[in-house]
């Protein structure tokens, strides 16, 4: 891997549940001892089903919600319990994207005011320069200077995402968090950011945490992928290595069932899983997947197994060797 950029080590999310008077009784794990790290110019894409934990990861990763335990780098800076000047500092090499680009945009604000608001916080550029640096941060994301003095119901979905990478771009980041940026989008829209965040990357050294339902461009977009099941990452693998397949059964599952252009021509030998995740409050002692598994053993429902390396993979399952061989 090229030089670190961002570094998460044992990253706890936990939610405190009922007890108004006594105090909490129960607790949910949102996130469970998630570690990963992010190279230089490097896209760590980020999936799983709903619920798995994806998004509060990423904005417990970008402090904008406090994580229960573990630790933060980014440019091997620890950021985990930074305050005030030292965590804006560090937010300045680190922006995110969000998911729905108008929520996200203010609406009472024009573009120009936007894109200027970080320029001012973070002292980029004078006031006088302020306009022109908006304009060239437009013209970065593929929109024209006339697109300033408008407001965001006055741009297409398109449009109002690519104001927010201008945004994001406006404090010379190293590191973008990708929230599902294109969810919200047209397809024909989706692949035009999509080659849009691909150039900026080529031409800026970014990195990109990038979350996704989409497997087809989760996979397409990135450098390595990180699969999350109920918490915790069970599967990390580089996005060359796809093709001779995964280790993990829930990782494995989860890609059998994405949609293919041709679904006759498609082979779906692996049969769909069964059941539900278990409640992230009530943990199972053992392997968190254990009960939706076909390969499920004895060891399975007692042990949880470590993330450990096999055949290049990172992967949580006590027979993810085996099974491999089989699914080959």
């Amino acid at each position: 891997m090229s030089e670190i950029v961002l570094e998460v080590v044992d990253l706890v999310k936990q939610y405190p549940l009922g007890g108004q008077w006594f105090g909490p009784t129960s607790v949910a794990h949102a996130v469970d001892g998630v570690s990963f790290a992010l190279g230089r110019g490097e896209t760590l894409a980020l999936v799983g089903e709903s619920g798995c934990g994806k998004s509060t990861l990423a904005k417990c990763t970008m402090r904008l919600i406090e994580p229960s335990s573990g630790t933060i780098k980014i440019v091997g800076r620890d950021i985990t319990i930074a305050r005030g000047e030292k965590l804006r500092a560090a937010r300045r090499l680190m922006q995110i994207i969000f998911q729905n680009p108008y929520a996200s945009l203010n609406p009472r604000r024009t573009v120009f005011k936007a894109i200027a608001d970080p320029l001012r916080v973070h002292a980029i550029c004078a006031r006088r320069h302020r306009r022109s640096a908006a304009e060239k941060l437009l013209a970065q994301v593929g929109l024209g200077a006339e697109y300033l003095d408008r407001y965001p119901h006055e741009l297409s979905g398109g449009q109002q995402q690519r104001v927010a990478i201008a945004r994001a771009l406006a404090v010379r980041p190293q590191i973008i968090i990708c929230d599902e940026p294109v969810s919200a989008l047209d397809v024909s829209v989706q692949a035009q950011v999509i080659n849009l965040l691909l150039r900026l990357q080529n031409e800026l050294g970014l990195s990109y945490l990038f979350i996704s339902h989409n497997l087809a461009l989760a996979r397409r977009i990135s450098h390595r992928l990180a699969v999350m099941y109920l918490g915790r990452v069970v599967e990390v693998v580089e996005s060359a290595d796809l093709e001779s397949g995964l280790m993990h059964p829930y990782s494995q599952a989860l890609f059998a069932a994405a949609l293919v252009p041709d679904p006759h021509a498609a082979r779906r030998a692996r049969q769909p899983l069964a059941g539900e995740p278990p409640s992230p409050v009530n943990l199972p002692p053992g392997c968190r997947f254990c009960g939706r598994c076909n390969y499920k053993q004895e060891i399975c429902a007692a042990t949880e197994p470590p993330l450990t390396e096999v055949d290049g993979h990172l992967v949580r399952c006590h027979f993810a060797g085996s099974l491999h061989a089989v699914e080959d």
